[in-house]
């Protein structure tokens, strides 16, 4: 979309994905990030309103984060809650938007191993996703947690989350146009 010039789009690491009469909505790496919210806005003569994706609510921690999330969304962004059939999801609405945020593969891992999936399984819908994205004309932003910076974990099953959550991220990653580490809140492009 040309709302947005392209330098303060890398810049920023902002992507344009609507626009309705005066405002503008973006995908960005930090949603709370007024400063670059209110610069967006002088820069191009809209209002800005950035996209969160949600989570599957399991208990009220998450179901009040869900509920701040939804009432910070733009009216006319919509939401589909999917917890396990990411390629359904897709072709359902393949073709009906020019970009889909998928937030985020980290908890999607995390509810295909709480139904009992293994490893391998979990790796072929990654992969077949991968693939599947990759072929799709519209843009999709997939966002992911990096789990395996810290230390080895103690328990079986966080070494084995850590472990498939990695081996996701280098399958997205490899099929991926382009590819942004954020640190520290800042951007750093790695592909």
């Amino acid at each position: 979309m040309a709302f947005l010039p392209e330098e303060v789009a890398k810049k920023f690491v902002v992507m344009p994905i609507a626009k309705e009469d005066d405002t503008l909505s973006v995908a960005m790496v930090d949603p709370r990030d007024l400063q670059t919210l209110e610069f967006i806005e002088k820069k191009t003569g809209f209002t800005v309103r950035p996209y969160i994706a949600t989570a599957e609510a399991k208990d009220s921690e998450m179901k009040s984060r869900i509920s701040q999330h939804k009432a910070s969304r733009p009216r006319y962004w919509k939401t589909i809650e999917e917890p396990l059939d990411l390629i359904g999801a897709l072709k359902k609405h393949k073709h009906k938007y020019e970009v889909i945020i998928i937030d985020c593969l980290t908890l999607y891992l995390s509810n295909l191993m709480h139904k009992g999936l293994k490893q391998g399984e979990i790796i072929k819908r990654i992969k077949d996703a991968a693939g599947y994205i990759k072929a799709m004309k519209e843009s999709v932003i997939v966002i992911s947690n990096e789990v395996g910076l810290g230390i080895v974990p103690e328990n079986k099953l966080a070494r084995e989350f850590r472990d498939i959550s990695g081996l996701s991220n280098q399958i997205m990653a490899k099929a991926a146009d382009e590819v942004v580490f954020i640190q520290a809140g800042i951007a750093l492009k790695l592909k």
